[in-house]
């Protein structure tokens, strides 16, 4: 059975999710397809792939509708706030998977979105049911839900197994933002 859009997961407590789906946007744009990228999670920290992501335009189209990492130091917002902004992000992917305009689209830290009950994860299979047969779809972020990987076509878990904060190396630009 030949298949035209993929559904792609990347999840797992181990680090390149976000970077495999960017390995996708950036083989795809040298093939021509046009990429948009949705960011549920991250968006009050200033990251590579903010300012690279211009240097694919107009190939590549990169949105980021989340108020920042939930919960962490910097994070003053109640949670409502998030969950107000997660459920515009659905409404932004949903628009821009039935478009037209895209071969691929990325929803980014979808997954960890679903787990930090930002959304629901009947929100998540609704936009992979609903999606036109062409476009190719990933969804990134951790604590992928069993009814999600069941749906997917590719489905890959990220294991962390060294990683160099366990040595007290800080984040690093280039590597890990």
């Amino acid at each position: 059975m030949e298949k035209d859009g993929l559904t792609i997961v990347y999840t797992g407590k181990g680090k390149g999710k976000t970077t495999a789906a960017l390995g996708i946007a950036l083989r795809a744009t040298g093939y021509d397809k046009k990429i948009c990228m949705i960011q549920f999670i991250k968006g009050s920290w200033h990251y590579g792939e903010m300012d690279s992501s211009k240097l694919l335009e107009p190939k590549f189209e990169m949105i980021t509708v989340g108020k920042g990492f939930v919960g962490i130091i910097d994070d003053k917002s109640p949670k409502e706030d998030h969950e107000k902004i997660a459920k515009e992000a659905v409404k932004v992917s949903s628009e821009k998977i039935q478009s037209g305009k895209y071969d691929i689209v990325i929803l980014d830290e979808i997954n960890y979105a679903v787990n930090l009950e930002l959304i629901t994860v009947n929100d998540v299979l609704d936009l992979i049911k609903s999606k036109p047969n062409k476009v190719d779809l990933v969804l990134t972020g951790n604590y992928a839900k069993d009814e999600v990987i069941e749906i997917a076509d590719l489905v890959t878990e990220m294991r962390e197994i060294k990683h160099p904060f366990q040595k007290g190396i800080k984040a690093k630009k280039g590597i890990d933002f």
